[in-house]
């Protein structure tokens, strides 16, 4: 646990009480704060309170006396589509309003560093997609190279509850627009962005609202190297604010399927082979072609991301592709489950968006493709460049037929449950093809979220190894 500095003797409120919530209670308490919390769950209030948490009613405006800030977790909305009516009463009383994640960044750093011979550093990723795949990654190539190294913030561990900084670690974050539209400090050594397609419009006001939810760890943060992927006008345009030219080396641009060129430092990947060049020369070439825990040009731009972000904390070329080598990927993202008969099954559960689900599609031929689930706003039409790639889909859950009318002339059929839909792609399924789970939608019409939609495809897959 990471005890939170500078609340001494204050009486701090914490709203949400789930895995950061509790985390965030407990690592104020250390730091000496009188904590007061409050959940709209009356089971969630019970069990806190069961385990020694003060429950106060935070919708009560004597229950504000004396509060010196307020706390929230990620999941609670604090702008849009409407402020949380406790976050709403916090701005009202000028009540300072912040999350884990500003919490951490003014509290990682402490007197103990002095004695270090290596100062701790912290790389956060942000993004639309690839971010957790990036961030795993950039932990793994860590390890593999003897630095100590944590992970947490919206994967693994919660950053309140990691450990105390070992001299020369590098903790690495994943953070999400959430955590980063709210969190009052903001200071990563290196800072990661992957890309931007269109997410969770509707709590940041849309499109420009999210982006600058992410800029925010750029802008507000000042880190010493900032990593970003340019294949959007998002990310051109924030390397362009970043940099004070094109000698400035502090900006890392990133890419797959383009060479870049004309700057300081740039990482891209071509064709399967990824390059650094530095200061117009070539510093380094690997062959992601063989990483199998990396397949398509997606996980070349997070190969790329995570490369970056080794190479700015001190690690060589050689180190890095040796790390490469042995990842295995993470759980639901462009996962191979089993190839049986000639016939590879890839779990990319974690594909609920259409640009995610296009990156899946792009990283495979001759696919039988299972998708559908709770369908998103717009649909699925912009996949249309990718159903060549397809030789059948297979839909399921509450958006099967509306994505049957989009699909063209792709070959379908109405499957409706994953076990139907496993067990028809298996059965026509033919050497040399993949059976993709890449669903370009949520998961909440039959699963309460994508791991379980996930795992339950790799349970039917597993069934059928044992056949």
């Amino acid at each position: 646990m990471i005890p939170v500095q500078g609340v001494e003797g204050q009486t701090i409120a914490v709203l949400g009480l789930g895995r950061s919530g509790k985390a965030t209670a407990a690592a104020l308490a250390a730091g000496g704060a009188n904590v007061i919390a409050w959940d709209d769950g009356n089971d969630t209030r019970e069990a806190a309170a069961a385990d020694g948490l003060t429950i106060t009613d935070l919708t009560r405006d004597d229950a504000w006396q004396g509060v010196a800030a307020l706390i929230t977790s990620p999941g609670i909305p604090h702008l849009y589509p409407k402020p949380h009516p406790v976050i709403a009463k916090a701005y009202a009383l000028g009540v300072p309003v912040d999350n884990d994640i500003g919490l951490f960044f003014r509290s990682y750093a402490t007197a103990d560093w002095e004695g270090f011979d290596r100062a701790p550093r912290v790389i956060a990723v942000t993004g639309s997609n690839g971010k957790s795949t990036t961030t795993a990654l950039i932990h793994h190539i860590l390890k593999e190279a003897g630095r100590p190294t944590q992970m947490g913030g919206n994967i693994g561990t919660g950053v309140l509850s990691l450990e105390p900084a070992e001299d020369g670690e590098v903790v690495v974050l994943e953070l999400s627009s959430y955590q980063t539209e709210l969190a009052r400090a903001l200071t990563p050594d290196v800072a990661v962005f992957t890309n931007l397609s269109p997410d969770h419009l509707d709590r940041h006001g849309g499109h420009g609202g999210y982006f600058a939810a992410k800029r925010r760890l750029f802008a507000e943060g000042g880190p010493d190297r900032a990593v970003i992927g340019v294949d959007e006008i998002e990310g051109l345009y924030l390397a362009d604010q970043l940099s004070m030219g094109p000698a400035d080396d502090r900006v890392i641009r990133v890419s797959s399927g383009q060479r870049l060129e004309g700057t300081a430092w740039s990482v891209f990947a071509r064709k399967g082979h990824l390059a650094e060049y530095r200061k117009g020369r070539q510093a380094a070439s690997i062959d992601l072609r063989a990483v199998t825990g990396l397949p398509g040009a997606h996980n070349h731009q997070n190969a790329c991301a995570a490369y970056a972000a080794c190479r700015a904390v001190g690690l060589a070329p050689r180190e890095i592709e040796a790390a490469f080598r042995s990842f295995a990927g993470l759980p639901h993202r462009s996962q191979t489950v089993a190839e049986i008969g000639g016939v590879r099954y890839v779990n990319d559960s974690k594909a609920t968006n259409v640009d995610a689900a296009a990156k899946a599609l792009q990283a495979f031929d001759r696919i039988r493709w299972i998708a559908g689930g709770l369908g998103k706003e717009g649909g699925i039409g912009a996949l249309a460049p990718c159903l060549g790639r397809v030789t059948k889909a297979y839909l399921i859950g509450h958006s099967a037929r509306d994505f049957a009318l989009e699909i063209g002339h792709t070959p379908y059929e109405i499957a409706e449950t994953m076990e139907a839909a496993v067990a028809h792609a298996a059965s026509e399924a033919e050497p040399g093809e993949t059976v993709l789970l890449a669903p370009a939608a949520a998961s909440f019409d039959q699963y309460p979220n994508f791991e379980k939609r996930g795992e339950h495809f790799t349970a039917l897959v597993r069934a059928l190894e044992t056949r």
